[in-house]
């Protein structure tokens, strides 16, 4: 599909119940491509701002740190209210600036388990990124080092049993290879 009709289809979407702001979750698993096309979506839709998960999860906790996205974003959003996040800075392991979102318009979820079964009420669309394991690992080791090849393992296992537990890419509007929109 060319880019400007997948652009076309998630300007299309309509924002659940009466929330003003499009939420557009790009969602994959570590490596897959999904901050790549999310910077790409984000400047189709005029400069959407972009979500991050990573602000959100860590090496500890690579899953189960939603609930602090889900209040301090997903829920404001959904009640036409300013969205204030605060990031979560890897190199450091602590809690960094604070983020402001404003309702209405896109905003671009970007990252694993974006689509997540307690965000879909909250989002607009759903786009997921598939790429070969391989091909993800070989990435996370060129951006974070062949030394945290054990992390990457890891980290790995816990988005194996997110998508066994929810299946993500059967919920999305769209499935997408990582290896296509990476230029």
């Amino acid at each position: 599909m060319p880019f400007a009709e997948l652009t076309r289809q998630v300007e299309g979407c309509v924002a659940p119940g009466p929330m003003l702001t499009r939420i557009v979750a790009v969602d994959g698993l570590g490596g897959a491509g999904k901050t790549t096309f999310a910077r790409r979506l984000s400047a189709a839709l005029g400069d959407a701002p972009i979500v991050h998960t990573d602000d959100f999860a860590s090496w500890d906790h690579p899953i189960d740190w939603w609930p602090r996205l889900l209040q301090q974003v997903l829920v404001p959003l959904s009640r036409d209210r300013p969205a204030r996040y605060q990031r979560y800075d890897w190199p450091t392991t602590s809690m960094a600036e604070w983020h402001d979102l404003q309702p209405g318009g896109f905003v671009v979820l970007e990252g694993v388990s974006a689509s997540r079964e307690a965000f879909r009420p909250y989002l607009a669309f759903r786009v997921w990124i598939d790429t070969p394991r391989a091909e993800r690992l070989r990435r996370g080791l060129e951006r974070d080092g062949a030394e945290q090849e054990a992390q990457w393992l890891g980290w790995m296992s816990a988005e194996d049993e997110y998508v066994r537990r929810e299946d993500p890419a059967a919920h999305a509007d769209l499935v997408l290879p990582g290896t296509q929109w990476l230029t």
